[in-house]
């Protein structure tokens, strides 16, 4: 029969009736809280409605109550001001209904992890945090430390949910989709290759497929970069002879997501260790995603077995908005912004502003910003006046013949060279800069260009337009010139 030990015996065992009765107490008044805190959401979602309390209270994490003081946590900066703005005092009053010792609500950022590199996302298994620590949830999933590297997911509204679906991006959409809800890749669609002018959609699908995979498994090893983040890496290895913690740190994901490949064009040794990345995933059969703002065929710069690989798998392109898409997705942003905007507003916007969906939804973002800063009405009008500079340039519609009479009189040749089948050189060029502006600044096809210089092939126009994309970056008189005629067309 064991005894007590003599001394002190009664002293611990009351030592630790505090400590536990301090921690229940403790507890106690966290669920208090938590059950206040449970009300004030109610009270504030029946007032505001459940889509605008989702938007700006969603990911607002409960702090402390010292003092009278009670701390709650925003993810960003720009919801913490909002929250603290247009709810703040009513946040208040509804805590006080529940609990007369608040005095005041402070709304602060959630305690920020140590910067990640630039241009890259990387998502691991995350790591259990210790007992008796609750971590503040973040707002984009779990941070991750490398080495000196600390890297965190896309934001948060770039999701399938959030993306709005149409005729110009509905293959792209599905395929993105499609890759996102595979156990494992198809050999067929293995890369998937999304490509498509500025603007349209690409880094967004590239984004949810990040969410969609993370949330099936938040084990899937996803690593998101784009091609210049790859590039300097590579630089870098190469520079402090540290290739194999480069090879091993591509080479070992399960999924990899390139943005902007295109830019890899040029670049020997990079193309080799992207292509042999590249190899090293598909062999392992893991899930390739790209985007570009080329197809394949049409990255003249790139190796030809890089090509081939970038084209072996399932090729998806986004088109220019249609004017049904541009207001559909002008409709979806007001209304998450919870601005009652007039429909004639979203037409007016939808039907000017057609080159890019960013640049339509900064335009929405500037007309909302000002009815609510200066407190004007929204109107049709108002948009006029606000997008002045946007619109002018939309309206502006620089054409063939614009082109071919400012380029002569630049390099003071006749008009009608333009169209010569003459070849020689002080000839040739300016012909070639002129096609090389009609593909740029018009919506012209290929063969409808040809036939605006001389009924010339669609073969001759693209290579025009391949010369002078190279002698930009060889020849600094060149791009000078184009550069000068272009803003003289669109001025």
């Amino acid at each position: 029969m064991s005894r007590a030990p003599r001394g002190g015996g009664t002293q611990d065992r009351q030592s630790e009736i505090v400590v536990f009765a301090g921690r229940d107490m403790e507890e106690q008044g966290r669920r208090e809280l938590e059950g206040q805190w449970g009300r004030v959401c109610d009270r504030l979602r029946k007032e505001i409605g459940d889509k605008a309390f989702k938007t700006w209270f969603g990911e607002v994490e409960l702090g402390e109550l010292k003092l009278g003081k009670i701390r709650l946590y925003a993810p960003t900066r720009f919801v913490r001001d909002w929250v603290g703005r247009h709810y703040g005092d009513r946040v208040l009053a509804y805590w006080q209904s529940v609990n007369v010792e608040v005095k005041n609500v402070e709304v602060n950022l959630v305690p920020p992890p140590t910067p990640r590199r630039p241009n890259e996302i990387i998502a691991v298994p995350p790591v259990p945090s210790s007992p008796g620590y609750a971590q503040p949830m973040p707002r984009l999933g779990p941070a991750i430390g490398r080495g000196d590297e600390v890297v965190q997911a896309p934001e948060g509204r770039y999701t399938f949910a959030n993306f709005v679906v149409g005729k110009p991006n509905e293959f792209a959409y599905a395929a993105a989709r499609n890759i996102a809800e595979q156990d494992r890749p198809l050999p067929e669609r293995n890369p998937l290759y999304i490509f498509g002018g500025v603007g349209l959609g690409k880094t967004h699908l590239m984004h949810a497929i990040w969410h969609a995979l993370r949330e099936r498994d938040p084990r899937t090893r996803v690593l998101y970069l784009t091609a210049e983040s790859f590039v300097n890496k590579f630089i870098h290895a190469l520079r402090t002879k540290n290739t194999g913690a480069f090879k091993e740190m591509f080479r070992n994901v399960d999924v990899l997501m390139v943005d902007d490949v295109q830019f890899i064009c040029g670049k020997e040794t990079s193309q080799d260790e992207f292509f042999f990345t590249f190899n090293s995933l598909v062999e392992q059969n893991k899930q390739i995603v790209l985007s570009s703002e080329k197809p394949p065929s049409e990255l003249h710069d790139l190796e030809e077995r890089m090509r081939s690989r970038l084209g072996s798998g399932l090729v998806a392109d986004i088109h220019a908005s249609t004017y049904e898409l541009r207001l559909s997705i002008l409709q979806s942003r007001a209304e998450a912004a919870r601005v009652p905007v007039p429909a004639a507003v979203l037409e007016f916007l939808a039907h000017k502003i057609n080159t890019n969906i960013r640049e339509l939804e900064g335009a929405l973002n500037r007309v909302v910003a000002h009815g609510q800063l200066i407190g004007r009405e929204i109107t049709v009008e108002m948009a006029q006046d606000v997008l002045h500079d946007l619109l002018r340039q939309a309206d502006r519609k620089v054409t063939v013949d614009e082109i071919q009479q400012r380029v002569s009189s630049y390099y003071n040749i006749k008009l009608a060279e333009m169209s010569s089948p003459r070849r020689a050189r002080a000839v040739a060029r300016p012909r070639q800069v002129a096609m090389y502006l009609a593909k740029q600044l018009t919506t012209l096809s290929l063969p409808q260009i040809g036939k605006r210089f001389g009924n010339r092939d669609h073969t001759t126009v693209m290579h025009a337009v391949r010369k002078i994309e190279e002698l930009k970056v060889s020849d600094n008189s060149i791009a000078e010139d184009v550069e000068l005629l272009k803003r003289q067309l669109q001025g």
